[in-house]
């Protein structure tokens, strides 16, 4: 239901960060895909829209469809999987209405709201086996349904987000000793299995990326092309960088050394135009963006809304850090957008949806504090 807030309790600070990041990356965009830089900017202003109207709505009340959440995500990953559109050997639109988005982004968002309301609904037995394995269960699905478009990183994504939400949720310790002690060798058999010849734990080119990453002076020419020019336009950038939309026959953008910049690389393209100050001002941001998410989830009103805000902080964060980390060659090729900045309109109005939920978290938090003051 639609409640009465004042403007002043209104987190203004959290909207200049998500605004300024999103220009910066409408300008990366524009440099790099002139195309794209219109629907970049078109999905801004619907993005910007939902979040405000979501805002002034009291997100109990959206919780309480948690289930129809969970359903409608199903439906969507389904339809993907029956109906969906196949691009660069991976099958993960579909379209609507001539409109095509990418399921695997709303689940991000969709996912955060029904963990958060199952978890403070059965937060008395959160540590119960039965409660755990139901939500793992719940978890299975879509999780699957993901990792099979393929879409590798989206789904270790998604695994970072349940894991904070459980552990913000209060699981116990021992579960979580226990989980590091079974998880740890568990990645090391699995790396060790999947870079063996004829492996079907994941795919040939998800291999390739892997081997490229760890020893990319034998992959420059093939599957470590990417990365290295990336690492080499981030470098060319030096202090300032070369200017947007710069003609300059030494830029590795302007040369088409890195396919797709506007995307998955779309951060090799602020570090070769903007420079290392423009490099510094995106990280900033998305430290930012993350920090006010996490002081707004201290003051919510309930455990559903730290969850909430929780979700969205190590979403924005650590998506952003895998993205920066390929970029850099920190990490293997993964191919995950950097939030608010790479193109793509599903991902951007997705995020300004789960902010829209943030804002309204911290006005509702403000709420509560100044009722128990007047009490």
């Amino acid at each position: 239901m639609k409640s009465r807030y004042k403007i002043r309790y209104y987190d203004f600070k959290l909207i200049l960060f998500l605004v300024a990041l999103t220009i910066i990356g409408i300008m990366a965009i524009g440099s790099a895909s002139p195309a794209d830089r219109d629907k970049q900017f078109a999905g801004f202003i619907l993005g910007f829209f939902l979040m405000v109207i979501i805002s002034v709505f009291d997100y109990g009340f959206f919780l309480k469809f948690y289930w129809v959440f969970y359903g409608l995500n199903m439906i969507l990953l389904i339809a993907v999987q029956l109906f969906g559109n196949s691009a660069g050997g991976a099958q993960r639109w579909i379209s609507v209405l001539g409109v095509s988005f990418q399921p695997s982004e709303t689940a991000k968002i969709l996912l955060i709201l029904f963990f958060s309301q199952f978890i403070m609904k059965h937060r008395e037995k959160l540590n119960s086996p039965k409660i755990l394995m139901a939500m793992i269960l719940l978890m299975l699905p879509p999780w699957l349904l993901i990792y099979e478009q393929p879409d590798l990183s989206t789904s270790i994504m998604m695994l970072i987000v349940f894991a904070t939400l459980i552990f913000i949720g209060g699981i116990s310790y021992k579960y979580i000793i226990g989980f590091f002690a079974i998880a740890v060798p568990a990645v090391v058999i699995f790396l060790t299995i999947v870079l063996q010849e004829g492996q079907t734990l994941i795919k040939d080119y998800q291999r390739t990326r892997i081997l490229a990453w760890l020893h990319p002076e034998d992959y420059i020419n093939a599957e470590g092309y990417q990365q290295s020019n990336s690492i080499m336009a981030i470098g060319s950038g030096m202090l300032w960088g070369k200017g947007l939309n710069n003609n300059e026959i030494t830029s590795v953008k302007n040369g088409n050394f890195i396919s797709e910049p506007e995307t998955d690389f779309i951060f090799a393209v602020v570090g070769e135009e903007m420079g290392f100050v423009g490099s510094c001002v995106v990280i900033l941001l998305l430290e930012l963006i993350t920090i006010e998410c996490v002081l707004i989830g201290r003051r919510a009103k309930d455990l559903a809304g730290r969850l909430i805000c929780s979700g969205m902080a190590i979403l924005v964060s650590f998506q952003g850090f895998m993205n920066i980390s390929v970029a850099t060659g920190l990490l293997p090729n993964t191919g995950i957008p950097l939030p608010f900045v790479s193109a793509g309109l599903t991902s951007l109005v997705a995020l300004y949806i789960g902010m829209g939920f943030v804002l309204n978290i911290g006005l509702q938090g403000v709420r509560k504090k100044n009722t128990n003051r007047e009490g």
